[in-house]
């Protein structure tokens, strides 16, 4: 529905729309003639309000047109409205809006005032060196955390609305020149097609432009740091800013990326390697360690040396449950102990994981219900579990996989599951990325920021797999 010239009508209109109490109606004169300021209570800066716009019209001495309207309010970001929508839309985004009698039109100041923590680190991603910023939950205060990085026209910032009621801003980042065109097109379309009712978090988006809905595997890389999410762009990927949380997405994603670390690239580059490969051993061990324990004490005795055989033959000895099922219950118990930790206040999950891991570990073992080295595995998994933190929610599914086929199967069982789950990602992609890239496709160039990063002067070129423009990164030659 159009304005009317009748501020009256107009008030009439959007009231009914807005009736709830916290959203304010402010009368005031305009060379005698009637005006309505409209804001939100909690949204709006009520103190910009009246200096850009209420205090200058009041003072106007003159008001002969339209004209003269927009030229005493002069806000930069300051825009003319013609429909009772627009005015809605304007004050649910926390601008405030400007209606004068006699006018068909409006005029919205851009005065928000949301509610935001400071930049501090992020908990999920503590380093010892490097920039320690991390994104809030302000999707505007998040973009300017990269442009503060990223000094280019070059840097491009789309912004859409999702969702039927919450109208989230949704904000596409790219580098225009160096990523693949395709995907940006690809992720504009599909999250402009994206209808529900709300979006609170960047999760809503992922599981929204994903391909493979039932996957288990990330197909959207996420960070909670600016640099990591800078060094993505300038590699050619596209980023996704969701107002409202503090996890910034990135697309294509490729499993290596897990395995990077944003100080590998602060640190020297031989330590930076020897932490990519224990990352990729403990990810090892934290899978198959359990399920290799149980398919050696029940197919595959000969595997284990006899002096160690011996000493899991002495501990298991009165213990009521089979191998397989005592590392499950086993398993089982951790990871309650995990979640309950994790969701009960941060002093009483302290006391409750030295509770959980110390007494009721002793009591189970002295109680003859499990065996000192089936503790001993699990810990150890658990420990290795967390050297790559991006992946925990995939490992624990695929340990409790490969544990119970080799209850059932022993060690041909975790061979075929590796095989099929080795399969399986060698067809599986990202944005039409190859998800094992840069191994599966090989590409010898990509390799230099693989397990075994070359030094900083031979990454000349940007990842081949992302199939962006422009391919050099930079070239020393020509300084």
């Amino acid at each position: 529905m159009k304005l009317s010239s009748d501020l009256s009508k107009n008030l009439e209109e959007i009231s009914k729309i807005l009736s709830s109490d916290d959203f304010i109606f402010f009368n005031f004169t305009v060379c005698s003639k009637q005006a309505l300021a409209i804001y939100a209570e909690d949204l709006s800066d009520k103190e910009a309000i009246g200096k850009q716009a209420v205090f200058p019209l009041q003072n106007l001495t003159k008001f002969e047109s339209f004209k003269d309207f927009l030229t005493a309010i002069n806000v930069p970001e300051s825009q003319t409205l013609t429909t009772v929508s627009d005015c809605v839309d304007k004050v649910l985004a926390g601008d405030g809006v400007i209606l004068i009698d006699g006018e068909i039109k409006g005029v919205s100041v851009a005065t928000k005032k949301p509610a935001s923590r400071a930049v501090t680190e992020p908990p999920t991603a503590s380093i010892l060196k490097g920039p320690r910023e991390g994104f809030v939950e302000n999707a505007q205060v998040n973009m300017s955390l990269v442009r503060q990085r990223l000094k280019t026209p070059l840097l491009k910032y789309e912004k859409l609305s999702v969702g039927k009621f919450s109208k989230t801003m949704v904000g596409l980042a790219y580098i225009k020149g160096v990523a693949n065109d395709k995907v940006v097109n690809t992720l504009r379309d599909k999250i402009n097609k994206i209808s529900v009712d709300g979006v609170i978090d960047s999760s809503y988006i992922i599981k929204s432009i994903t391909d493979r809905k039932t996957s288990m595997f990330k197909q959207v890389g996420s960070t909670e740091k600016p640099d990591i999410f800078c060094a993505k762009l300038l590699e050619g990927r596209v980023g996704i800013l969701v107002d409202g949380s503090p996890i910034a997405l990135t697309a294509p994603f490729i499993l290596l990326e897990d395995f990077q670390s944003s100080e590998d690239y602060y640190i020297n580059t031989y330590r930076a390697n020897f932490s990519r490969i224990l990352r990729l051993i403990a990810v090892m061990i934290s899978i198959l360690l359990p399920a290799f324990f149980v398919a050696s004490q029940l197919f595959h005795l000969q595997f284990i040396p006899l002096s160690f055989l011996l000493t899991i033959v002495g501990s298991i000895k009165g213990i009521p449950l089979s191998p397989s099922v005592e590392m499950f219950v086993t398993l089982l118990i951790f990871e309650i102990l995990n979640e309950a930790s994790i969701r009960m206040p941060r002093y009483v999950g302290i006391a409750m994981s030295v509770v959980g891991a110390l007494v009721l570990g002793e009591t189970a073992v002295n109680a003859g219900m499990v065996s000192t080295p089936t503790i001993m595995i699990i810990a150890l998994s658990g420990i290795c579990f967390y050297a790559v933190p991006d992946l925990n929610e995939t490992l624990s599914v695929l340990r409790l996989m490969f544990l119970t086929i080799a209850g059932f199967m022993g060690g041909y069982g975790i061979i075929l599951l590796g095989c099929g789950v080795i399969t399986y990602l060698c067809a599986y992609e990202s944005f039409e990325t190859p998800y094992l890239s840069p191994y599966s496709p090989l590409s010898k160039r990509d390799l230099q920021d693989g397990f075994i990063m070359s030094f900083y002067s031979e990454q000349t070129m940007r990842p081949s797999f992302i199939k962006g423009k422009n391919k050099r990164r930079k070239n020393f030659a020509n300084g």
